[in-house]
C-alpha cells in the first residue's frame, strides 16, 4: 500500500511525497528531513517522483527514516522566495532544487548554509550557482543539463528532416542562462553549414504564440525549441501551434512529444532525478556539497512521434528511425 498525505501550505501546493508504510516497528533510527522546492506544478508527480523512488532503493522511507516536504510554486516564480523559505523552517538536512535554474537560484538565495542540490541546471557556471563544474564551492551542488554539442545535433536532426538549407527557426527564453550558451552553439553549427536561422523569443507563456506566428511569417520550415521552465510549462500550447501550422519541430526534453510533439532529442531528465536523490544520500552520509562535483550528463534519448509526423504529412526517413530511441505509434 501507498500513501499520499497532503500538508497545507502558505500560498502553494504542499504535499509529501508517497512512500510505502514499514511492515513492521522499526528500531529507532536518525530520521533526515528532505525539502523540494519545485517552480513546475505536478513536478511531485514526475521527477520528484523519480527522485523518491530512487531514494527508496537507497534504504530511505517515510515514517522510519525520512521525512519529505514539498513546495511547488505552481508555475509562477515570484513565489518561490517564500516557498524556500517555509521549507528553511523545517529544518531540512538538504535542500532539493526541482528542474530549471529558477529553483535552483532561490534555493541558493535562501541559505548559505543546508547543503542544496538541484536537479538541473542548464549553464550552473553561467547562472553563479557554483564556482565551477569539477570545484562548486560553497553549499550547493547538483545535476547539470549542459552537455556538448547538443543543442547543434538538434539542429543536425532538423536539418535531415527538411533538407535544402531552408530556414530553421529557434524559440527560447532569453531570461535562462542556459538559452545564451545554447544559441552560441547553434548559431555556430549553423554558421559552419551554411544553414539559414532565425531566433525568436518568448519570456512567458503568453509570449509562445508570438514568437511562433513570426517564425510561421518568415517562411521557416521547421522550429527548434530550447527547453526552459515556461517553454516546458506551454509544451501543449507549442504543440498545438506548430501541429496547425504543419511546422516540424524538435524540442529537448521528451514530454514535448509524449503531448504531440514531433521529436525530441536531449538528456534523460529522469536520469538526473535519480542521480540527484544519490547526491542527496550521499550529503546525508556526510560528504559536504563542495566535494561533489556537478555532474554532467551522460545519457541521452531521441524520440520520434510517428502520429505527429502522420498528422504533419511528414515521412520520416529511415535513417532517423534506425537511430531513434523510442518510436511513439
Amino acid at each position: 500500500m501507498k500513501r499520499r498525505e497532503f500538508i497545507a501550505g502558505i500560498g502553494a501546493a504542499t504535499t509529501a511525497f508517497p512512500w510505502p508504510l514499514a511492515a513492521h516497528a522499526q528500531q529507532a533510527e536518525k530520521t533526515y528531513r528532505v525539502g523540494y522546492l519545485a517552480l513546475l506544478s505536478g513536478e511531485d508527480a514526475t521527477l520528484g517522483k523519480t527522485f523518491s523512488q530512487r531514494l527508496q532503493e537507497l534504504g530511505y522511507s517515510a515514517g522510519r527514516n525520512l521525512m519529505m516536504e514539498y513546495r511547488s510554486a505552481e508555475g509562477r516564480p515570484e513565489r518561490l522566495a517564500q516557498l524556500a523559505t517555509d521549507l528553511l523552517r523545517t529544518n531540512p538536512d538538504v535542500l532539493v532544487a526541482g528542474f530549471g535554474t529558477v529553483a535552483a537560484k532561490a534555493a541558493a538565495a535562501a541559505t548559505k548554509t543546508i547543503p542544496i542540490v538541484f536537479t538541473s541546471v542548464g549553464d550552473p557556471v553561467g547562472a553563479g550557482l557554483v564556482a565551477s563544474l569539477a570545484q562548486p564551492g560553497g553549499n550547493i551542488t547538483g545535476m547539470s543539463a549542459q552537455a556538448t554539442d547538443i543543442s547543434a545535433k538538434r539542429l543536425q536532426i532538423l536539418e535531415d528532416l527538411v533538407p535544402g538549407k531552408q530556414t530553421i527557426a529557434v524559440l527560447s527564453n532569453p531570461d535562462t542562462p542556459f538559452s545564451s550558451l545554447a544559441l552560441r552553439e547553434i548559431r555556430s553549427a549553423a554558421e559552419h553549414g551554411r544553414q539559414p536561422l532565425a531566433v525568436f523569443e518568448a519570456r512567458t507563456i503568453d509570449e509562445v504564440p508570438a514568437g511562433i506566428e513570426a517564425a510561421i511569417k518568415i517562411g521557416a520550415a521547421g522550429l527548434l525549441v530550447l527547453e526552459d521552465p515556461v517553454l516546458l510549462s506551454a509544451r501543449r500550447k507549442i504543440a498545438e501551434l506548430v501541429a496547425g501550422a504543419r511546422l516540424p519541430t524538435i524540442y529537448g526534453i521528451r514530454d514535448f512529444v509524449e503531448v504531440g510533439g514531433l521529436m525530441s532529442y536531449g538528456v534523460d531528465l529522469r536520469q538526473l532525478s535519480r542521480r540527484t536523490a544519490e547526491y542527496a544520500d550521499k550529503i546525508l552520509k556526510g560528504t559536504k556539497p563542495a566535494d561533489l562535483p556537478v555532474e554532467q550528463p551522460t545519457k541521452f534519448e531521441f524520440v520520434i512521434n510517428l502520429n505527429a509526423a502522420k498528422a504533419l504529412g511528414l515521412i520520416i526517413p529511415s535513417t532517423l528511425l534506425a537511430t531513434a530511441d523510442e518510436v511513439i505509434e
